[in-house]
């Protein structure tokens, strides 16, 4: 690092010497109009070739010092992964390396650079080191540097891990290109260290071109359509919410007004089949607004879909089959209800959490149910634990 920042003085230094070449050269383009003798034009041809020696000479330095623009992009990348390594390297122990020989001085950067990162050991990100989430760590997730892959008999699938409001959030598994740098998990361990009595389940809602708002929704724990909603987050199972629509309105501007989605499969509300072989559970019922529910009865063949009510039900009845609750947003779902055309809806965003929290957290889910107008569903997740 310390030559590399050698590399960006040389840069300043060669700026500024060729600044003053521009400047002595405007000289001399201005001296030319004010000679009067032939002695004068004689001289003044003299600095001006001198003038162009000095210039020349710096071009050609240049060109020796920075041969090309891959060159620097290069340093760049260097100065990067070097500071990252160095992070990953503290120890608990506090125990420091010992000095490596990098070889004479006519070696280049990349030669120098190669002899230290041929002895740096390469430390393996683990579901450890996002629970205790140093610093170095922090850093890698907030610059999407970090992800959890699946492998099956049709090859790779990769989903982001992102940290937001304090929570690590699983999104959904697709088939994509693997970033460069990126560290990567697998996708079981990920999972397999996650409590489903603490599920965190988000989506942002989008029309007209634009994100309008998040919708954040309380999962009931261990119930069956809950489980089944994280895995159409997550898309663990090969299906995922992302870049589904909402459904339709239904009673729209009445006491039982709700909107419905979650067809997963054709996107027209004739799909949405479960992906869970038995859906039956102790589920709880409610009257407020902002259940998330199963529309029609959990063995359905398309109970995959759901439902979200935006009004407080009247003379005490209530929904069943409730299997979560808006816990802020309803105002972003009440301005879906009100967009002229609920299909051009689209979830933006989405993630899902199965986290046992160091602080107390909400579980969250969006839901909608089955019918012939709906709204997409473009990314899910589940938060990962600290």
């Amino acid at each position: 690092m310390k030559l590399l920042e050698l590399e960006d003085t040389s840069v300043v230094d060669m700026t500024t010497q060729g600044e003053e070449g521009k400047t002595q050269l405007q000289a001399m383009l201005g001296s030319l109009d004010t000679v009067n003798t032939a002695q004068e034009v004689f001289m003044t041809i003299n600095e001006v070739d001198q003038c162009n020696m000095e210039v020349e000479n710096w071009l050609m330095k240049c060109q020796e010092l920075f041969p090309d623009v891959k060159t620097v992009h290069t340093s760049v990348k260097v100065q990067e992964t070097i500071r990252e390594a160095l992070e990953m390297m503290t120890t608990e122990t506090g125990a420091t390396a010992d000095p490596i020989h990098l070889g004479d001085s006519a070696s280049s950067i990349m030669n120098k650079v190669q002899e230290i990162t041929l002895q740096i050991p390469q430390k393996q990100l683990t579901v450890e080191d996002l629970r205790r989430m140093r610093e170095p760590v922090k850093r890698l997730v907030e610059a999407g540097r970090v992800l959890a892959v699946q492998e099956d008999q049709d090859g790779r699938r990769s989903a982001r891990i992102t940290l937001q409001d304090g929570q690590l959030y699983l999104h959904p598994l697709l088939r994509q290109p693997t970033p460069a740098h990126a560290h990567t998990l697998q996708e079981s361990e990920v999972v397999g260290v996650l409590e489903p009595s603490c599920t965190l389940a988000f989506r942002d809602l989008g029309w007209a071109g634009s994100t309008r708002g998040r919708v954040t929704i309380q999962l009931t724990p261990d119930t069956p359509l809950a489980r089944q909603f994280v895995l159409l987050c997550t898309g663990q199972r090969g299906h995922t919410y992302r870049n589904t629509k909402l459904l339709q309105v239904v009673c729209k501007g009445e006491p039982r007004e709700f909107v419905e989605g979650g067809d997963y499969e054709s996107n027209d509300g004739e799909g949405g089949a479960p992906l869970l072989p038995d859906l039956q559970g102790q589920y709880r019922g409610s009257g407020r607004a902002g259940p998330v529910l199963c529309c029609d009865d959990p063995g359905d063949p398309r109970s995959a879909q759901f439902a979200i009510t935006t009004r407080d039900l009247q003379g005490g009845r209530q929904w069943s089959y409730v299997f979560g609750h808006v816990v802020s947003g309803l105002d972003v779902l009440r301005a879906a209800v009100n967009h002229s055309d609920i299909t051009e809806v689209t979830v933006v965003d989405c993630a899902a959490t199965l986290v046992h929290c160091i602080t107390t957290i909400t579980t969250v889910v969006l839901c909608c149910h089955s019918s012939s107008l709906y709204h997409h569903h473009h990314y899910c997740g589940v938060v990962l634990p600290l």
